[in-house]
């Protein structure tokens, strides 16, 4: 069974920045994928960036190339979103996922998906 935990969320002033933290399994990190992606209220849940399992293959959504960095720590199987330059727009829960499909993969074939954490961007 895979599980994947979110930390790091919380609440921030736009231009500001937070660094989310994604745990798995050895087992999952060696042969899965792994992504980010995000749900605003109201709005579907929809890609923010991916990180092929060798760690080439990075992908980023338009909306934040530039601002924000996926990259893995392969000693310690986690996952991070290092998110800077914040805007208001950025307020979402965000999700941690895995996939044994292309890191490009569109959202249907993720298979496996932490429980979401929020990320709060005043103005």
């Amino acid at each position: 069974q895979v599980h994947l935990a979110e930390s790091g969320g919380g609440t921030v002033q736009a231009g500001g920045s937070l660094r989310l933290s994604c745990a798995t399994s050895e087992q999952t990190f060696s042969n899965h994928n792994m992504g980010w992606f995000c749900q605003a209220p109201g709005e579907e849940r929809e890609f923010v960036a991916s990180i092929a399992w060798g760690g080439a293959g990075i992908h980023y959504a338009d909306s934040v190339t530039g601002r924000f960095i996926i990259y893995r720590d392969n000693t310690n199987n986690m996952i991070y979103l290092s998110m800077s330059n914040l805007k208001p727009s950025d307020t979402a829960i965000y999700f941690c996922a895995a996939t044994q499909w292309p890191a490009s993969s569109p959202i249907g074939l993720w298979d496996y998906w932490g429980q979401g954490i929020q990320v709060t961007v005043s103005s």
